[in-house]
């Protein structure tokens, strides 16, 4: 396999990998602004107990897509198998 296609998706790895994470960070973003100010949010859900279950589900994903997005970001740089199944 030529090297330039290595190096292509060496770096479409790392950038799909960026997207993931800054995804992620977004959702925790959204996660805490709806945990400390529901008041906004509680005319699209009526019941209280439903967003604040929606505002922990978001932090919960947020944080994993964060995680993973930084694990498949350091494995594609690295060519780290380990990472990039983790």
């Amino acid at each position: 396999v030529p090297m330039g296609i290595l190096s292509c998706v060496k770096y479409l790895m790392f950038i799909f990998n960026v997207l993931v994470f800054a995804g992620g960070t977004c959702l925790v973003g959204v996660g805490v602004w709806v945990a400390v100010d529901p008041a906004g949010f509680q005319d699209i859900v009526a019941a209280k107990v439903v967003l604040s279950a929606g505002a922990y589900l978001l932090l919960a994903v947020g944080i994993a897509l964060a995680l993973l997005g930084f694990l498949g970001c350091c494995g594609a740089l690295r060519r780290s198998r380990a990472l990039l199944l983790a």
